[in-house]
């Protein structure tokens, strides 16, 4: 009998190559299945994730409580930061506060940036939404007064010139005391519970295979590290793909749970979703 196909979603950026990278060499597998990559910007996945296209899918957390009556989140493969995130860059050398009224380029209406950026900037401003590859540009040229940056970006704005209004990541743990969920892998629940944990077993097997084969991993990855040098992609990726991604634990959970909240307290969710994260 032939395999089943099984569809996983994933951005084509570095650190999400390097995670998926024992999948996609064949090294780890999910027993009855042939994998098809489907890579596509992360806001394009939240958008395919509330149709429940895909089998396997990186989200955002912030768009999880659209989804969650569809998919359920494996505790492995979140991109976590520990007093880092995404940035708020400007040219000038603005306090969060001096946002009021400007024009915020923004990388997507569901990522977790925008969820931040509306949590730690209460005073009202104008979203303006574009590819997160355009914002430092779009920033440097005037078009927008502040954009938020994420993935390699929070690497190499200091290149740019611009000045870092606020770490939106920074601000998080200070406030909070634990790391940001910012990304999350989630499993279609329509495949029901065994295939549900074969596939959680099996990218966790391929993030520890990435860990532990690193250099050839890393080779991979520098595949779509958009002109990065090799260190800084090996930076980045163990920015992202880290032990919080092996399993997030109870701080990821925790973590979670007052992102929901919070999101709630200020009128941006109306309900928190059901959170019955898939351990293996």
């Amino acid at each position: 009998m032939a395999n089943r196909i099984l569809t996983i979603g994933h951005s084509p950026d570095a650190d999400d190559a390097f995670m998926f990278y024992g999948l996609a060499s064949g090294r780890v597998r999910v027993e009855g299945y042939d994998i098809q990559h489907v890579m596509e910007d992360i806001e394009t996945l939240n958008h395919r994730a509330r149709r429940g296209e895909l089998d396997v899918t990186a989200i955002s957390a912030a768009a999880y409580p659209e989804v969650a009556h569809l998919y359920r989140v494996m505790s492995c493969g979140a991109s976590v930061g520990r007093n880092y995130g995404p940035i708020i860059l400007a040219r000038e050398p603005f306090a969060p506060s001096d946002l009021k009224g400007r024009k915020i380029a923004v990388p997507g209406t569901h990522t977790t940036a925008y969820l931040l950026l509306r949590l730690y900037v209460t005073a009202p401003f104008t979203p303006v939404m574009m590819d997160f590859k355009e914002i430092t540009d779009a920033v440097t040229r005037g078009d927008v007064d502040a954009g938020v940056i994420i993935h390699e970006g929070q690497l190499t704005w200091s290149e740019s010139g611009l000045k870092n209004v606020m770490d939106l990541g920074v601000a998080w743990t200070e406030d909070t005391g634990l790391p940001i969920p910012l990304g999350l892998d989630v499993v279609r629940r329509g495949l029901g519970d065994a295939t549900m944990e074969a596939v959680a077993r099996a990218l966790k097997d391929s993030i520890v295979y990435a860990r532990e084969h690193e250099e050839e991993a890393v080779d991979y990855a520098m595949q779509f590290a958009r002109g990065l040098e090799r260190e800084t992609c090996r930076q980045f990726v163990r920015m992202y793909v880290n032990e919080d991604t092996v399993d997030m634990g109870t701080d990821g959970r925790k973590a979670l749970d007052i992102l929901y909240t919070r999101a709630i307290q200020r009128g941006i969710l109306t309900a928190p979703p059901h959170l019955d994260i898939l351990s293996v």
